[in-house]
């Protein structure tokens, strides 16, 4: 008696823009799938058509709303030694898009999961911010009401690493003014959309004055902010307002105090005496 052999996972990358920046084996690969899952079966259609392939397996649909029903059919797919190809509208499937659900079903399961590379809205925004990109912390999208954005923007203030986002274009405003709220009206940043598309754009200014743009001229089509990391600075430059500024901007993010003083010594390199001084000394002031 034999065993059937269990099929592979296969999260094929699809141009964020340009369909020519398709890789040759995302062709073959959704050639000779025995199933395909996309995000949008409208979108796979004109991708084929550009590419000029046929597909000879099963299209099914993978969305955000069908994701946990249809992920338990598809990994019993696999089970059974189909190669399924897994793509998204634009991008790697499972980064901000479906597809975490069932590389996890698979790796539980002992199914092969591989991927073919593609182009990353990340890296180009990256690569063509103007930023540092040695160090770098993709944070995806920012939550949708303004107090958790705001808390999530918190959290962060002080990382060094350069910092990229993913927004929706009727959120963009209100997110980067926020950005310059918590981050500095002075912290640099690109806001790219459209990228490798016909109406490519990157803007790069201070957040102050990206909000008041996107705010004035509306900012349209598929958008990622890279932002500066936190600037490094020297123990002398801080006085005790701040170092109890930086304290009360990690407790606003849900970190205790005792850590947080902690954190914000390591981080400029100061004695955690002085912090939690700074830090009773504002508290004094404020009442």
């Amino acid at each position: 008696m034999t065993t059937q052999a269990a099929g592979v996972l296969v999260l094929a990358g699809t141009p964020i823009g340009d369909p020519a920046d398709a890789p040759p084996r995302l062709g073959t690969e959704l050639a000779g799938a025995d199933v395909i899952a996309a995000e949008d079966t409208r979108r796979l259609r004109r991708l084929t058509a550009a590419l000029g392939i046929e597909p000879a397996g099963r299209v099914v649909s993978y969305f955000e709303g069908n994701e946990a029903g249809r992920t338990p059919e598809l990994v019993e797919a696999l089970a059974g030694g189909a190669r399924v190809v897994l793509v998204t509208d634009a991008g790697m499937p499972s980064v901000s898009d479906p597809g975490y659900r069932l590389v996890a079903a698979c790796v539980e399961r002992g199914i092969t999961v591989t991927a073919v590379p593609g182009p990353s809205a990340v890296l180009t925004a990256l690569a063509v911010s103007g930023l540092p990109v040695d160090r770098f912390c993709f944070e995806g999208f920012l939550p949708r009401k303004a107090g958790e954005r705001l808390a999530r923007l918190r959290e962060v203030a002080a990382d060094r690493r350069t910092l990229v986002y993913f927004e929706a274009t009727h959120r963009i405003d209100d997110t980067l003014a926020a950005m310059a709220e918590v981050f500095g009206a002075e912290r640099r940043a690109a806001v790219c959309r459209e990228l490798t598309k016909t109406y490519e754009e990157v803007r790069r200014g201070p957040l102050a004055e990206l909000a008041r743009w996107a705010a004035e001229d509306g900012v349209r089509g598929e958008i990622t902010v890279v932002v500066e990391g936190a600037p490094a600075a020297a123990p002398a430059d801080l006085g005790p307002e701040e170092l109890a500024r930086l304290v009360a901007v990690r407790e606003a993010a849900g970190e205790g105090r005792k850590p947080a003083i902690a954190a914000v010594a390591a981080q400029v390199g100061v004695p955690k005496r002085d912090v939690f001084d700074a830090v009773v000394a504002a508290k004094h002031a404020a009442s």
